[in-house]
Parts: C-alpha cells; structure tokens; sequence
C-alpha cells in the first residue's frame, strides 16, 4: 500500500541562502518532478517552495530513509556540489503517514511558518498542489488531502486567534523599511508581481507611496499590479535600460540566480551616489552579494527578520495550544473518512460485475429458459433481476460502513 511522505528542507534546519539552492524554478519544475514518477516508484506528488521551505509531498510504497532521499535529490538533478547534498542530506526531516500529515495541516496553518500566524502560507500550498494537479502529478488521494488541508487551515484561522494583529514576513518587512525614514513618496522599483510583492506593495500604497515601476517576466501580471498601484510596467528585459533612478528595490522573483548583480545595479544607480533601500524577499535571493557589500544599502531580506518572528511565536503560545486541537480533530476524522474512501474504490468495480452476473444468467445461463415464458412473465422477472442488482450493489457497502463505525 502507498502512503503519504513528506521530504522538507525548512529554515528550522538550514540557513536561508543554502535552503535557496533548492529551490525549483516553474520553468524546469514539471521535468524534474516527471523525472521523480519516471525512476522513482511515486504516484503522486507535488513541489512547495516558499520563502522559508521547501518540501516535496508524494505517494510511495518505498521507505523513505536516506538511501531513498539520496535517490530522490539525484533523480531531480539540482547540480548541487557534494559539500552541499551532505549539507542537505544531514539536515532533511522526512514525515511518514499520519505524521506526515500532521506536518501539512501544521504548515498550511503557519505553524511551522517563520512568521506564525500569517496566512500567506495557504494560498501558497493550494496554489503550489493547483499547479501539480493541472500538471498531472496528483490524483484522488492529494485531492482529498488538500480538501482537508484547507478545512482544517479555515477552522484554525476562524477559530483561534492565531492570525489577530497578524504578522508576516512582509509586515515585519514593512516595518522595517518604515523604521528607515525614506525621503517621501520615494521612487520604487518592485521586480517581480508575485504574491509576496503584491502584498508588500499594498502595504506601500496603503500609506501613500505612490511611485512605483514594476518589472515582470510577464508583463501582462506587471501590468495587473501597475493598473492597482497606479504605476508604470515593464516586461523584466526593460530593467537593464532603465534610467529614470530609485529610492527603493522590492524584488521577489522565482530565479534560481541572481537577478540584481552588481553590473545591473550601477546602471539603475545612474551616477546616484545616495544611499539606497533594499527589500529582498526572494529564496534564493535575487541580490547578489557584491551589490550589498560594494554599495551604499540598507538591505532587508528574510534572513534578518528570523529574530523578530521567534518573538511573535512566544506571544501566541496560547493560540498555538488551541490550534494543535483543531487539527488533531481533523486528523482523526480525516482517518475514517479515508478508509471509507478506500472501500469505495475498493468496491468501485463491484456493480459492473454483478451486471455481468446477471446478464450471464438473463442471456445464457437460463436463456432458453427464459425464452419461454411469455411477455409479462419476462418484464416481471426483468424488475426482480434490477430490483436485486440494485440491492445487491448498496449491501457491501452499508456493512463495510458499519464495520467501520464499529471500529471507531
């Protein structure tokens, strides 16, 4: 039998700047996972990358020891250096079966966020098994999976207080850029028209910055982001010849190498010797190194905001404690919910072989028989065949539910 497995690689474990070698760009991310269903026995499977994780959530009959995980981080062929799969390897948590999805339902509810409570976590788990699904990676068991994440995840946000005052990593971000003091309504570059951009940007906007230039790959979403903030767009190619200078950078982009080198920044510099901010909130980051240490910069990124989010845990202990409840009852509702589930497609084939039964027994077995009897005898006998299959169909069913009940 298959069971859910969870290889994660979080910022409980690895730094931020390591953890972003792992991260899989959209653009080679469907081969790679093809890849994993090819060579590896993986039925189902999907990707998460966020700021602070990421995580593979698959089916598999195998073990998942580090042999296995040794085979998974080759199969997907990242082009890590041996200094850095060790690196990896020693640093992985691996959750099996119902501690597996436990782990999910205490991610999608941000308890194993940077930040807990902020509800950015969600939408990003929905969007990133969305994206495998329509991919084709997931099938019926990851379907009722993510229905029972994101009921568990809606209870504990409306139930607890968990995200009151909520904080994120783009609020903490906010926070910081505000304590900065930057000239009014200063000239902001915001690269990349992501989720986490665009949140960041209605925080701007919402205390009335309103200089924005936006850069995407497609510009169509910079365009959408422009049109709301009342800014100008441009597709990612048009930065390298952008001259009109900036107080500001906002990047997040899922580039797996720099975006901003030092090369690019001096041509955004323009001769402008001033000081300059910049927020960088991508994993890996989108900064090059040099940039920050050759340059005038304020420099926020999500790895100097880790001390501010271990406060915010301590302050919602009590909300973590009721949260834990939720989703221990939904574990265990879920447990029989599953193995009802499997019944029935354990059962799936069981009307098509009783119609086989008795159309074996109309058409040949007592065929001649049959052939005798005149036209209302026929149909009186034709209603008795439906009327058993029909119950003969619902019996194995109902007992196997009340099996189940008895058990629980």
């Amino acid at each position: 039998m298959e069971y859910l497995k969870v290889i994660a690689f979080t910022h409980h474990h690895i730094d931020l700047k390591s953890l972003g070698k792992l991260v899989i760009c959209d653009q080679s991310l469907d081969g790679r996972l093809k890849n994993i269903q090819n060579e590896l026995p993986v039925s189902e499977i999907f990707y998460i990358g966020t700021c602070n994780r990421v995580e593979f959530v698959f089916l598999t009959k195998e073990t998942t020891d580090k042999e296995f995980v040794t085979r998974f981080l080759a199969v997907l062929d990242m082009g890590l250096p041996p200094e850095f799969m060790e690196r990896f390897l020693d640093n992985v948590t691996v959750y099996e079966n119902e501690e597996a999805f436990n782990h999910l339902l205490r991610t999608s509810c941000s308890l194993e966020s940077l930040v807990v409570g902020e509800k950015e976590i969600l939408p990003q788990i929905r969007k990133a098994y969305e994206n495998c699904r329509d991919a084709g990676f997931t099938g019926d068991y990851m379907r009722m999976i993510m229905e029972r994440v994101v009921k568990t995840a809606k209870e504990v946000y409306t139930h607890t207080n968990i995200s009151k005052n909520p904080v994120s990593v783009v609020s903490l971000a906010y926070r910081k850029l505000k304590e900065l003091n930057v000239s009014p309504n200063p000239r902001v570059l915001i690269i990349g028209a992501g989720e986490t951009n665009l949140n960041l940007a209605k925080y701007l906007n919402k205390h009335k910055f309103s200089n924005f230039s936006i850069f995407n790959r497609t510009l169509s979403k910079a365009e959408s982001l422009a049109e709301e903030l009342n800014g100008k767009a441009y597709p990612l190619s048009a930065l390298e010849n952008f001259s009109e200078g900036f107080d500001v950078i906002i990047t997040c982009t899922g580039c797996t190498d720099p975006i901003i080198t030092e090369e690019l920044y001096a041509r955004l510099l323009n001769g402008d010797k001033a000081k300059k901010v910049v927020v960088d909130l991508a994993i890996p980051n989108d900064v090059a190194p040099a940039v920050i240490h050759n340059n005038p910069v304020y420099y926020i990124e999500v790895e100097s905001l880790k001390e501010v989010a271990r406060k915010n845990i301590q302050e919602r202990y009590n909300e973590l404690v009721h949260a834990e409840d939720i989703i221990s009852a939904n574990i265990t509702e879920f447990l029989m919910v599953l193995k009802q589930r499997r019944i029935e497609l354990a059962m799936q084939d069981v009307p098509r072989k009783i119609k086989e039964i008795k159309n074996t027994a109309l058409n040949g077995v007592f065929a001649d028989e049959i052939s005798q009897m005149d036209e209302a005898s026929r149909e009186v006998l034709e209603r008795v065949m439906n009327y058993m299959e029909k119950k003969c169909i619902s019996v194995p069913m109902v007992m196997a539910k009340e099996i189940l009940v008895k058990q629980s």
